[in-house]
């Protein structure tokens, strides 16, 4: 138990400094972008004094060292900052603009909340499907099913996301109208509504983590039939399934558990094409935007939540494999 909570701390630690690093990336990247927002919200006929105004008002005159710490103080704290996009530029010269900047945060809450119920929709999809699909393919290996399965996965995932919503949306909004093809979801839309807006994109996204999940779960277990104590079960007289469930799936749990995780944080932070296609209001959508206009806070604090999100998810996937994993539970 000693060793599990020791490897569990350091697993913490390094997705600490890791989430570190990445801020620091993230900010310095994102002030990397091209362009001048105070220039672009005045215009190329502005003059030298309303610029500065405004980038005063923005603390951009700040040094980027200032800068940075100031927005990781205030994302510790949960204040994201202040979107440049909504600030009241009536007046900028010696006047106080400070009260009419939007809040970050009021931004991204709702468009969070729409991304995480995209990805949860898909996850009870996906993650039964493609185990069920593992299973049945290592069960019945180089089956008519098995070569079906594969030949489905592999077209799955050299297809681009976009490519596949399109077809979907061919086959199942245009030539047969099953589904809306936008999916233009509002906050006090009735669950059943919300649910049918939102089949279309998570069906785009099931197709590609379904094929990533359903392939490792068919070589993990593959990989244990060829264990001595398979083997030892098989002459015992148990049943290829009883096999499986029994003996090869439990110690498979580790490596699906890890590209569960793994494709769970792709469905929160590779959603942005699939967001864009759909017009879906969450984050990926809401980075997009926020990247044309050049806004930013929105923008590294979609970036910060991505990096966090897909951090967390694999520190979760690395201790499910700990504690899953038999040699760690008893070393001796």
């Amino acid at each position: 138990m000693a060793s599990i909570l020791r490897i569990i701390a350091q697993r913490l630690a390094l997705g600490v400094l890791t989430l570190f690093v990445v801020s620091i990336v993230i900010f310095a990247a994102v002030n990397m972008l091209p362009g001048d927002f105070a220039q672009a919200i005045l215009g190329q006929g502005a003059t030298p004094e309303a610029v500065a105004a405004i980038r005063q008002d923005l603390g951009l005159d700040k040094p980027p060292v200032t800068r940075y710490f100031e927005w990781l103080g205030g994302a510790v704290q949960g204040d994201l900052g202040n979107s440049f996009a909504q600030a009241n530029f009536a007046s900028f010269a010696g006047s106080d603009t400070g009260s009419g900047l939007g809040s970050v945060a009021a931004q991204v809450a709702p468009r969070f909340a729409n991304t995480m119920f995209l990805a949860g929709v898909t996850a009870m999809i996906a993650v039964p499907f493609s185990i069920i699909l593992g299973l049945l393919a290592a069960l019945y290996r180089n089956s008519l099913f098995d070569r079906g399965a594969n030949i489905f996965t592999l077209s799955s995932i050299s297809s681009p996301e976009f490519f596949l919503a399109y077809v979907l949306i061919l086959f199942l909004a245009v030539l047969n109208p099953i589904l809306p093809s936008l999916s233009n979801i509002y906050a006090d839309m009735a669950f059943s509504d919300r649910l049918e807006k939102t089949l279309l994109p998570a069906l785009t996204l099931t197709l590609v983590v379904t094929a990533h999940m359903m392939r490792m779960t068919r070589a993990a277990i593959i990989n244990l039939l060829a264990s001595p104590y398979i083997e030892m079960a098989r002459l015992k007289g148990m049943s290829p399934a009883r096999v499986i469930v029994k003996h090869a799936l439990p110690n498979a749990l580790a490596p699906i558990i890890n590209v569960i995780a793994l494709n769970l944080a792709y469905l929160i932070t590779g959603v942005v094409v699939v967001e864009v296609v759909f017009v879906y209001p969450g984050i990926g959508q809401l980075f997009v935007d926020s990247v044309k206009i050049r806004d930013i806070p929105v923008v590294q604090a979609c970036c910060l939540i991505f990096a966090t999100a897909y951090i967390l998810l694999n520190l979760t996937a690395d201790i499910l494999s700990i504690i899953s994993n038999p040699r760690l539970r008893h070393p001796k």
